[in-house]
């Protein structure tokens, strides 16, 4: 089951997304963990996490965004020019950062000179930078409007009773993920960090029904698996989106396994639950505005510290790769300060600026993982 999450996790399209297509429903992509699944699904339509995976080339990222800026949203545009992403029905775009804020602009701006790039849906969303009582007003009444403007345009309805089945759902698998990290952070881990990253990824490209029933074979599997972990350094990455399977690979063939993570293709997206009392919206206003461990979020540094801090005991690491995305000041700039404090605690830490997916540099990241597994040995 888990090699299955693997070609989920290393493709665009899977056979899920086509079965879901062939049976003519609709799809609805999203670049960032601030746009509610629950929406979507009680809409009856498959929520599906943009990826700017097994881009070969810039040629159409770097017209519309130009070169100094995170490679991440440039993948995404780029695959959507290409057609890639002609299956999805359509798109809602949030500002997680500035680049991915452009790429509602630039997205827009390429549909004008490649037919069929723009989706028929087309939707931006803010959310706000902190968490107050009026931005979680604010961002309340941003989710009624998606919702409204879903419901107008796809010609369905969304009752709060299908909010509230797909709050559930979708809390039913955060806690068999939670689960999941139990099991990979324990002494005796089960599984690698590979293996680990391509289960939670396969999430955001599945019917989150199938997902979660492939999810309970897995954990309940894994409890009678042999560990992996055999004497291998313990490590956790933070940082930027990371959603390419080979970088975690690449990190675990030097000797260590990835046992956490703090990343937002990660346990930054199942961490927490919905409450399932009360107004849906409000409880997803306040579940997903609470993302105070982006650092998109203000004034929440000491939080984010301590829920590294948290993790890294929790799996008892040897040592924290912070890595990011070249011209990501949001965690670039946040990386250097996790490193100080994270260090002044004992707690051995590496920092590495990187491409995003397929443009990473294999050779030079492989010399300074060797040489930080030489370190912490």
């Amino acid at each position: 089951m888990i090699d299955a999450m693997k070609d989920i996790a290393q493709t665009i399209s899977n056979s899920h997304v086509k079965r879901w297509k062939d049976q003519g429903k609709k799809i609805i992509g999203y670049p960032c963990t601030f746009v509610p699944d629950e929406i979507i699904h009680a809409a009856g339509m498959l929520p599906f996490r943009l990826r700017g995976i097994n881009t070969t080339t810039l040629s159409i990222g770097d017209t519309y965004f130009g070169p100094v800026i995170c490679s991440f949203p440039k993948c995404i545009l780029q695959l959507a020019g290409q057609g890639d992403y002609s299956f999805l029905d359509g798109v809602v775009i949030v500002n997680g950062c500035d680049s991915m804020r452009r790429l509602d602009e630039c997205w827009r701006k390429a549909g004008e000179d490649y037919a069929g790039t723009v989706p028929g849906f087309f939707h931006y969303m803010g959310v706000p930078h902190k968490v107050a009582d009026y931005s979680l007003a604010w961002y309340a009444d941003e989710l009624r409007a998606f919702m409204e403007r879903l419901e107008e345009h796809f010609g369905v309805a969304v009752p709060a009773s299908s909010l509230r089945k797909s709050i559930k759902l979708y809390n039913q698998g955060r806690r068999l993920l939670i689960d999941l990290d139990s099991l990979r952070s324990s002494p005796d881990s089960p599984l690698t960090g590979e293996d680990a990253a391509a289960i939670v990824l396969a999430g955001f490209a599945m019917p989150r029904e199938d997902y979660t029933g492939t999810l309970k074979k897995i954990v309940k599997g894994l409890k009678k698996t042999t560990p992996v972990t055999n004497g291998r350094k313990r490590l956790m990455v933070v940082g930027s989106t990371s959603d390419d399977l080979d970088f975690i690979k690449l990190i675990e063939s030097s000797g260590g396994v990835v046992v956490s993570d703090t990343m937002c293709f990660g346990s930054r997206s199942y961490h927490d639950l919905v409450d399932e009392e009360g107004d849906p919206i409000e409880a997803l206003a306040s579940r997903y505005l609470s993302h105070k461990f982006c650092p998109r979020m203000f004034g929440y540094y000491r939080e984010r510290l301590e829920f590294i801090q948290e993790r890294a005991r929790m799996a008892r690491v040897d040592g924290v790769i912070l890595q990011n995305i070249r011209f990501c000041d949001l965690h670039g700039s946040e990386n250097g300060i996790f490193e100080r404090d994270l260090e002044a605690q004992g707690i051995p830490c590496m920092r590495m600026e990187r491409e995003y997916g397929p443009l990473v540099e294999t050779g030079r990241i492989k010399m300074r993982i060797d040489a930080f597994m030489e370190r912490i040995s």
